[in-house]
């Protein structure tokens, strides 16, 4: 991964956590032909906090990268907002949505890094 793309997956990945999402994965796309060099994916358990984690993500990569995303969607219900950095493209769901669309296993060619939960 380069340092700038290091930097960006960071950033989403410790705004994600700000808000406690849960089960935050990286999809590493890199090696394969796809829509975008990585996936970050992680979950809430309402609209309430999906709407919150996309939020305070979207303002910690703005204030400590200086990048917006290009394109958002999926506020008005919330329950499965995606935002697309160009090299990233970040997929905050409801769990119950995310289990059902389970995006993180359609390329069985990349490489899934599972992230911790903090609590």
């Amino acid at each position: 991964m380069k340092k700038k793309e290091n930097e960006l997956i960071d950033a989403i990945v410790a705004g994600m956590q700000e808000q406690k999402a849960k089960r935050i994965v990286v999809v590493d796309m890199t090696k394969i032909e796809a829509p975008c060099r990585y996936f970050v994916i992680c979950e809430g358990t309402s609209s309430t906090q999906v709407g919150a984690i996309a939020d305070t993500m979207r303002d910690y990569v703005r204030i400590n990268l200086k990048q917006k995303p290009f394109a958002i969607d999926g506020y008005n219900n919330a329950e499965w907002i995606a935002m697309d950095y160009g090299e990233a493209i970040v997929h905050i769901f409801r769990h119950e949505t995310r289990e059902f669309y389970d995006i993180e296993h359609l390329w069985n060619d990349a490489e899934i890094e599972y992230v911790p939960d903090l609590d």
